[in-house]
């Protein structure tokens, strides 16, 4: 399993070029995180298929569930960036009942106070290097600002559970829902003392959280392990 061993918060940076004064600079940040967009759909459902399919055969989020929940709640999503190149995300969307039932997996409920992370995913070339213990750890401190939120929630195989055991999540036991021949457990975090983002946060722009209407999805998890 991967292992954070660097400061998560990362502020974006940019290369020093030889730039003549007057000239504009045309430098991607470094490293940046920021809520996805419909227009990111394809590249996250790429990074996805190619995590999943060879382990489970099946994607979490199908390309039209994909663009389904970018464009109800993009709040709750998260991509890593790096030189204008996604290599990371998680995508989430609120429920509101105290454990994950099937109806999870295809609705966003506006007014629920839990998120239910459906997957996180990071691109084959930028495995075992901890970006997925770093961009989940961002993921839940940018959680402790949105008021209505208290908790996350996910489900997934026992392989993983240490992993997200690794960033602070809880065994609540079995889930209710199977996919296919697959069995799930199911994980919470419990958000609690909402703070101010930290200091050098300034990386993130997120919206505020809408009240978008409830519309079809799925879910599942893969992490950088």
């Amino acid at each position: 399993m991967s292992v954070v061993g660097t400061t998560p918060f990362i502020k974006p940076m940019t290369s020093p070029s030889s730039v003549s004064p007057g000239q504009r600079r045309h430098t991607l940040p470094a490293s940046e995180f920021r809520p996805l967009n419909t227009q990111d759909a394809i590249s996250v459902f790429e990074i996805e298929r190619e995590a999943f399919i060879s382990v489970s055969g099946d994607c979490p989020l199908h390309l039209d569930e994909v663009r389904h929940f970018l464009t109800l709640c993009p709040e709750l999503s998260m991509g890593w960036i790096e030189e204008g190149r996604l290599v990371a995300f998680i995508i989430g969307s609120l429920w509101d009942q105290d454990r994950l039932t099937t109806d999870a997996l295809t609705l966003h409920k506006p007014h629920g106070s839990t998120v239910h992370v459906h997957v996180l995913a990071v691109h084959r070339t930028f495995r075992q290097q901890g970006k997925g213990p770093i961009l989940m750890w961002r993921y839940l401190q940018y959680l402790r600002c949105l008021p209505r939120v208290r908790r996350a929630v996910l489900m997934c195989e026992d392989f993983l559970v240490p992993f997200y055991r690794k960033s602070g999540f809880k065994v609540q036991g079995r889930c209710a829902i199977t996919v296919a021949n697959l069995s799930f457990t199911e994980m919470c975090y419990p958000i609690s003392g909402h703070a101010y983002m930290r200091r050098n946060s300034e990386a993130i722009r997120f919206p505020q959280l809408t009240s978008p209407l409830e519309r079809p999805g799925t879910a599942g998890e893969r992490a950088d392990t």
